[in-house]
């Protein structure tokens, strides 16, 4: 049977394990892309994570491509009742900020790419502190009342920002944030722990990290004088060069031996493992990478084993 879980307080059940849409149109075509997202959801997934800039980076992009490519994949495969979607606002270069009317506009581009009339969870990408929060969840909750929305989140967001959001939501009756989507991974941990995940604890709110692999630094491909093709491939050596990512490596290493395991399923499953933690994102150019992600949804880890993890990246 297919593992799932609820998201916070919402009527959403996800399977542990996001796929992350930002290499659909960028590192993944849409063939490959296409092949991902078959072999993800042959395998009991159900919970793709993009945004509307993904991937507007690129030269020759504009941004909207991954959802582009994600709704032609609904359409042909007809399941869109079977998987959960995710998007964001705020980063599209044609839709930029969280005004009112930006966020109104963004989700009806959105809708449109998708080829759907409705996003299952719909997040703020990043927090514009010159914009009210009366003003974005104002907006937000029109969407949702308009049946455009099921749920609402928040990315990259001050725990200052998420109590006003939270409270005004409370206060007025209108929609409420139901997940958070936090940097966050073995590598990277006072992005989240603290002030905010205690906040994200005490209301509910789940939360699904993005870099949980660190840029693919956690799969234990990076190590000392091997070199990687990879567009990431700067972002993710950077670790090696600090005593906590060597540290983690080699716990890594110690925790997936004894389980017979990838490092990259270790490291997801140590987040997995993590208060408030629902499912870890993590993204794929192709379907031979997937199997060492899906597993994080078999594997548990021992009380002692996600000690040593947390030891070694203190």
């Amino acid at each position: 049977m297919t593992v799932r879980h609820k998201l916070g307080l919402s009527d959403l059940e996800v399977f542990p394990l996001a796929l992350g849409g930002n290499v659909f149109g960028w590192t993944a075509d849409q063939d490959r892309s296409f092949a991902v997202l078959d072999a993800y959801t042959a395998a009991g997934g159900n919970f793709i994570d993009t945004a509307d800039s993904y991937s507007a980076w690129i030269e020759g992009n504009k941004g909207g491509e991954s959802e582009t490519i994600i709704g032609r994949w609904l359409k042909e495969r007809g399941n869109r009742s079977d998987v959960v979607i995710a998007t964001k606002v705020s980063q599209h270069p044609e839709y930029p900020g969280l005004s009112a009317a930006n966020i109104k506009a963004a989700a009806d581009a959105s809708l449109k790419r998708l080829g759907t009339d409705y996003i299952d969870l719909y997040y703020t990408h990043f927090d514009k502190p010159e914009v009210p929060v009366e003003e974005i969840i104002g907006a937000l909750d029109e969407l949702v009342k308009a049946g455009k929305v099921r749920h609402i989140a928040a990315s990259n967001i001050s725990a200052e920002r998420l109590t006003a959001s939270l409270d005004f939501s409370e206060r007025e009756g209108l929609a409420r944030y139901v997940a958070i989507q936090p940097h966050y991974n073995l590598v990277s941990r006072d992005t989240y722990e603290g002030e905010l995940r205690d906040l994200a604890e005490r209301s509910g709110l789940a939360a699904v990290p993005y870099y949980a692999l660190a840029s693919g630094f956690l799969t234990g491909k990076y190590r000392p004088g091997a070199s990687v093709d990879s567009p990431r491939a700067a972002g993710a050596t950077k670790h090696l060069e600090t005593e906590r990512g060597r540290n983690v490596l080699a716990a890594l290493d110690e925790v997936a031996r004894a389980h017979d395991a990838e490092v990259a399923t270790v490291a997801l499953a140590w987040l997995a493992a993590q208060p408030t933690v629902v499912a870890p994102i993590a993204s794929a150019r192709t379907p031979e990478q997937l199997p060492a992600l899906l597993a994080v949804a078999d594997l548990r880890l021992t009380d002692d084993e996600l000690a040593r993890l947390t030891e070694a990246s203190a």
